[in-house]
């Protein structure tokens, strides 16, 4: 993948596959909207009813699970730590100022921007935000660390 092409267009279900080790049912990226190498990305999820965590969680009121959105967020920061580091997978290293803002309901679509804060060899922070129709559903900084894939 060309530079251009990333920072230009986003990128697809399969070029996320490419970059992702995650996989169905738990790739919760459908699309990359935006992605400046280092520094941004801005990830999609398109949340249906047909998720399999609606069963329990609530059968009655269906909320995605808040712990669900985190790991949203971290996979768009994920592509964006990955682009560049290929070889290598991102770990939690800790959480830190998350809030949940608003539930997040069968038919909405998630935006979630992850920005570099910093990163020095490899370790860092970035900062996700996640929106739903502009409005801001959850935030968060996240420290990690890459490590060798294999």
């Amino acid at each position: 993948m060309s530079e251009e092409r990333v920072s230009g267009r986003g990128l697809d279900i399969e070029e996320i596959r490419e970059i992702l080790p995650h996989r169905h049912p738990f790739l919760l990226v459908d699309r990359i909207l935006e992605l400046v190498p280092g520094e941004r990305a801005v990830g999609l999820k398109n949340v249906t009813y047909n998720e399999a965590f609606f069963q329990g969680h609530f059968p009655n009121r269906p909320v995605m699970p808040a712990v669900l959105i985190i790991e949203a967020m971290a996979q768009v920061g994920c592509v964006l730590l990955l682009i560049d580091n290929r070889g290598k997978l991102p770990y939690f290293g800790g959480l830190d100022k998350v809030r949940f803002r608003k539930p997040v309901v069968p038919g909405d679509q998630l935006i979630m921007e992850v920005t570099v804060l910093r990163h020095r060899g490899t370790v860092g922070k970035v900062r996700a935000l996640a929106r739903v129709d502009g409005q801001v559903v959850a935030e968060g900084e996240y420290l990690y660390w890459l490590v060798d894939a294999e």
